[in-house]
């Protein structure tokens, strides 16, 4: 008889493993899914003819873009896809001019200008797809 307890503890015991490791698995991918944050521009920074930067990268929701630049030329605004294609910042555009932004990405595509006449024009704009 004491084996067969010794036998069902064991299980018992294999069953706790098991299930404490299928736990830190998990909580190992979740972990794979935190944010980022990630420069714009790299150390170019925000400016000019930005939008092959995006080539290759990958975003998620919730990753944290910082715009640098100068804020005495420059600005940021978040836009949408007909605000994105005019060059047109909507008066209800969050617009931001520290220098030194952060934004949070959100799911789907988000845009971006800098809304100082002729700018995005020039190229100052930048669309970013997050998963």
């Amino acid at each position: 008889m004491a084996r067969q307890a010794q036998g069902r503890c064991s299980a018992s015991q294999a069953t706790t493993v098991a299930a404490t490791l299928l736990v830190l698995l998990f909580l190992g991918f979740h972990s794979t899914e935190a944010t980022s944050t990630i420069t714009v521009g790299d150390t170019s920074g925000w400016t000019y003819n930005i939008q092959s930067w995006t080539n290759g990268k990958q975003f998620k929701a919730g990753d944290t873009l910082i715009f640098n630049y100068d804020a005495s030329i420059h600005n940021v605004a978040v836009v949408d896809g007909n605000n994105y294609q005019s060059c047109r910042a909507s008066p209800t555009s969050k617009s931001f001019s520290s220098g030194k932004d952060q934004i949070k990405l959100s799911k789907g595509r988000n845009y971006f200008i800098c809304s100082i006449p002729g700018h995005c024009e020039a190229g100052l704009k930048l669309a970013v797809d997050a998963s």
